[in-house]
């Protein structure tokens, strides 16, 4: 009985993994045929696979099946290490003071604008500190994915967004926990005081003493088979991505950091190929996710649809404001300011994944959640055809102005 129940589990989790793939697959083939980031496709291809219209892929409860979840979050944290291959430790150093501005930034003016609107509209406190903290975060799989697409990861500007998002995720996380502690009638303020010296301790050993670890581990490891050496990055991935979620950091803040100390030296191991044929089996599986988590049947009435409107009209408005604003601050120019903002948009997994903790505590209704959850989803959308068109306009007056500098 239980093998034949094990059976009809397994069945059901790969007929709804092969929907999901291929979904995504032709989601895929259409958007680069359409010159759109791929992404896009993939997540739109989650809301029309997803509960809203066709019900082919289940979510229940506001997410994918326990199985498919854990594949979803692996998906984001190899994208993550792949991003950290190709973001060497001196390449954050020359945007780190710049990253941590517009970190700022992007996280103050969204956080009082949620509040602030949810206050005003006399929703709970609690509901106001849930939603204002879901509209801090910056989602680095879906930007990552389209700058990787644009063949622009490696631009200054790229940098500095990676960086901001990565230390925005931090800051939203130890805003999440304080609200978490107000929601159950307190705050352990010596526990948020160890996770901020851990956090410190953590970041800062990684960059510090795993470059210089990893080039003197050189000379053996290339007498290693590239199939064991990259199992072992495997092992160093999901050992930091392990050891960021035990000191209450993101998994893929671990996994970006996996990435980041081995990137000056993975051009001789051919990591970054074979990090990619495993992300190009399990980063959809996240994306389509993400898409099949919205519920548009939850938000049908007059006064839902005005609530969305709101809550996302704000969450662009004062991400872009914010990041982009404070990006001016440090320096950058107008043009990349502008790229900057916008790359700063998309909440994707971050804003979901609070969302759902909001609603697990009984003290956020059905119809907020749809709500956040449904602009974590649009500016995932909204942003990345709009990144790709502005940087695109970005380098035709780059590649301008060199040629009437000739």
């Amino acid at each position: 009985m239980v093998v034949a129940e094990s059976s009809s589990v397994s069945q059901d989790v790969l007929l709804q993994l092969f929907v999901i793939l291929a979904g995504a697959q032709l989601a895929a083939l259409l958007f680069r045929r359409l010159r759109q980031p791929v992404v896009v496709g993939e997540i739109l291809a989650g809301v029309l696979l997803g509960p809203s219209v066709l019900g082919w892929v289940d979510t229940s409860g506001g997410e994918l099946s326990q199985p498919l979840v854990a594949l979803a979050e692996l998906g984001v944290i190899v994208l993550m290490f792949l991003v950290g291959l190709e973001t060497p430790v001196k390449s954050i150093a020359r945007v780190g003071g710049r990253a941590f501005t517009v970190a700022v930034g992007g996280v103050i003016l969204p956080f009082v604008c949620g509040w602030l609107a949810m206050v005003l509209l006399d929703h709970s406190s609690v509901e106001a500190l849930f939603v204002g903290t879901a509209m801090v975060a910056t989602s680095v799989g879906v930007t990552a994915r389209v700058l990787g697409e644009l063949g622009m990861i490696d631009r200054e500007f790229s940098r500095i967004i990676l960086g901001a998002a990565v230390i925005d995720d931090v800051l939203g996380l130890l805003v999440l926990t304080v609200v978490k502690g107000i929601a159950e009638s307190g705050v352990n303020f010596g526990e948020l005081g160890l996770t901020l010296g851990l956090t410190a301790v953590f970041v800062g050993v990684l960059l510090t003493l795993g470059p210089r670890a990893v080039r003197r581990a050189k000379p053996r490891l290339q007498a290693v088979e590239p199939s064991r050496l990259f199992l072992l990055s495997l092992l160093l991935l999901l050992g930091l991505a392990a050891a960021a979620s035990y000191i209450g950091l993101a998994a893929i803040v671990g996994a970006f950091l996996a990435g980041v100390i081995i990137a000056e030296e993975v051009d001789d191991f051919d990591l970054v190929h074979q990090t990619e044929v495993l992300g190009s089996f399990l980063t959809p599986v996240f994306f389509v996710g993400v898409g099949a988590a919205v519920d548009l049947g939850s938000l049908g009435t007059a006064q839902g649809v005005l609530l969305v409107v709101l809550i996302v009209g704000l969450a662009i408005a004062s991400k872009f404001a914010g990041a982009g604003a404070a990006s001016r601050l440090a320096g950058v120019t107008p043009t990349d300011s502008v790229i900057i903002g916008v790359g700063m948009v998309p909440r994707g997994e971050v804003g979901i994944v609070v969302a759902s903790i909001a609603l697990a505590s009984g003290e956020f209704s059905e119809t907020l959640f749809g709500v956040v959850v449904t602009m974590s989803v649009v500016t995932t959308l909204v942003a990345p055809p709009l990144l790709s068109v502005l940087i695109a306009r970005a380098d035709r007056r780059r590649a301008g102005s060199l040629d009437s500098g000739e």
